[in-house]
């Protein structure tokens, strides 16, 4: 079982910048691949990005590729997410989710936090 909760969601303006983070309450953190996700209002969610387990391998969607950065932290069982240079179309609810592997879908999911641009 694997409890996940984000944090760090708010209004910023374009051009600007916020982290969100992922607290994973698991025995074993570093065995997960993690991934961020987002919803817009009356849209499907998407994928934003994913990380390894150890971190040293990351993937991007094309839409924040250049803007956004995952980074995890396993001693303290946290995943990030930098975002710079928002823009009002990444206004959305963010979820984090893991999985066991690359090869697995991602099993469980937090409650997301939700990020608004402002124009």
């Amino acid at each position: 079982q694997v409890h996940l909760v984000e944090s760090g969601g708010g209004l910023v303006q374009a051009g600007g910048s916020l982290r969100l983070s992922c607290a994973a309450s698991v025995h074993s953190f570093s065995s997960y691949a993690m991934g961020w996700f987002r919803q817009a209002l009356g849209k499907e969610r998407e994928f934003v990005g994913r990380i390894t387990w150890s971190g040293g391998d990351s993937l991007y969607a094309d839409s924040v590729k250049g803007r956004f950065t995952i980074s995890r932290d396993n001693a303290k069982n946290t995943m990030y997410l930098q975002m710079n240079n928002l823009k009002p179309e990444d206004t959305a609810v963010y979820y984090c989710a893991s999985r066991t592997s690359a090869s697995t879908p991602y099993d469980y999911w937090g409650q997301g936090t939700e990020v608004t641009v402002s124009s």
